[in-house]
């Protein structure tokens, strides 16, 4: 999954696509670098970030999503609102990637409960503005375990077929270093739950913490995280230089599943 931001706020690459010329060239040349899904986010969700509305993410990421998927590729849109979503799904994207795994707009259930297409639920302690203060856990990984294991049965009651549903530990998303280390060795944890694992490790500040590196500088950090979760099962790696860590996914992946794989 190719790192797709909109926004002129991202932690990672600084607004460089917030035009939708630049968006949708960065989405066709991830794509063209091996990239099986774009990701596309009209919003930041860094730490301390503040909440878009709706209006403006739609304004940001519609046409790039459409300009996309009527290129043929397979686009997520990267929100939690549902009328944000909804507006996605009708220009052509194809899966739904909500970081508060249908909390925080209770719309997300009912809209999902509509649709046939596939979702993506993050653990996050709470919203993007305050997830970074003090977060702790008497056991980070039993519990985020247990809270992605319940959002699945709450989006079941609602009348959603689990098996559209993919989780996803939240890297970075109210966790200390030391929790996201622990969710990435015990990954197989979330893995055995059934459900298809994504896991977003690209470039993030606790790869930062280990190397002392600056975000553009942490490529081969990301390259060493990539290869661990996939070894540890995770399905989908969610990252911003597809091209260059294309040969990394694809050595973990044959050595953890096999070369046929």
């Amino acid at each position: 999954m190719g790192v797709l931001n909109t926004t002129p706020d991202s932690f990672s690459d600084g607004g460089r696509f917030a035009s939708s010329e630049a968006a949708i060239a960065r989405g066709l040349a991830m794509a063209g670098q091996g990239a099986h899904i774009i990701d596309v986010g009209g919003e930041s969700t860094r730490p301390g970030s503040e909440p878009v509305p709706p209006d403006e993410q739609i304004r940001r990421a519609l046409p790039v999503v459409r300009a996309l998927a009527e290129a043929g590729l397979v686009v997520s849109i990267d929100t939690t609102s549902a009328r944000v979503a909804a507006e996605a799904l009708a220009a052509g994207a194809a899966i739904i990637n909500d970081i508060s795994a249908f909390r925080f707009d209770e719309g997300m259930l009912a809209l999902l409960a509509q649709t046939t297409v596939p979702a993506i639920a993050m653990h996050t302690l709470g919203p993007p503005k305050t997830m970074q203060q003090a977060p702790t856990y008497a056991n980070v990984v039993a519990e985020v375990v247990l809270h992605l294991a319940e959002r699945v049965r709450v989006a079941e009651a609602h009348g959603i077929d689990p098996a559209r549903i993919a989780l996803d530990p939240g890297i970075g998303f109210g966790k200390q270093l030391e929790h996201n280390l622990a969710l990435l060795e015990h990954l197989d944890q979330l893995v055995a739950l059934g459900h298809p694992v994504l896991v977003g490790t690209s470039r993030k500040s606790f790869l930062g913490r280990l190397t002392g590196k600056q975000v553009g500088d942490r490529l081969m950090a990301t390259a060493a995280s990539v290869a661990i979760a996939i070894a540890k099962g995770a399905h989908i790696v969610r990252v911003h230089e597809p091209g260059e860590l294309r040969d990394v996914i694809a050595v973990a992946d044959a050595i953890a599943h096999g070369a046929s794989s």
